[in-house]
């Protein structure tokens, strides 16, 4: 996203008049979300004076701030103090989708029952990505096979998949995932609806362009 991110980090870059971020706390506050734990690294300090303790939105935001950007997985271990022993729902900030996060929650007592260690979000294959990442048979998510469809950045996850990682240390979560699935532990849906992956200044333009059309 440079020259864009040089002077703001990527979550809050705007499109529709509001920073990406904001679009998925407002969607959060809908679907009766009260608890936030936002990551951050690159001007990390930038996002926590503009979105604050999360009172605007209705919701309340912690933070967990990374001296250098440990990817994902490291970063959910780093937060692991904040999110508690219960399934947690990790949303990229760098997404625009409409996900019912509300319903992916409700996945969590099934998690728990199967003893999964998570639940993934699947979606169509974008033009950028039209190889795919995942396999998705009869609610559960596969490594191999044919009609592979893309993560969409949207997981629900135990806490165990990331509580032996070591802290502070860079881990991507790909690795995990892929372990995890091989070893049966990862259950999918799919989602059909609104999902796009922000990535590049076009897209976000395109998204600002769509989104501030007189009758959206």
């Amino acid at each position: 996203m440079r020259p864009l991110t040089d002077t703001c980090p990527k979550p809050l870059l705007e499109a529709g008049g509001k920073p990406l971020i904001a679009h998925h706390l407002e969607r959060l506050r809908r679907h009766g979300f009260k608890e936030v734990v936002i990551n951050h690294a690159h001007l990390g300090a930038r996002i926590e004076t503009r979105l604050g303790d999360g009172s605007a939105f209705g919701l309340h935001i912690a933070y967990s701030p990374e001296n250098t950007a440990l990817e994902t997985a490291g970063g959910i271990r780093k937060a692991l103090p904040l999110l508690g022993e219960a399934p947690f729902i990790v949303i990229n900030g760098d997404i625009f989708c409409d996900i019912d996060f509300g319903a992916l929650r409700e996945h969590s007592d099934e998690l728990l029952r199967a003893r999964d260690l998570a639940h993934l979000i699947l979606v169509p294959n974008p033009p950028q990505h039209p190889a795919g990442d995942f396999v998705l048979e009869g609610g559960r998510v596969r490594n191999h096979g044919t009609n592979k469809l893309t993560f969409s950045g949207v997981g629900l996850y135990d806490p165990a998949m990331f509580a032996h990682l070591p802290t502070d240390t860079r881990q991507a979560l790909a690795p995990l995932l892929r372990d995890a699935i091989d070893k049966g532990l990862v259950g999918g849906s799919r989602h059909d609806g609104e999902w796009q992956d922000i990535g590049t200044p076009a897209r976000l333009a395109e998204l600002d362009r769509r989104l501030t059309r007189p009758g959206h």
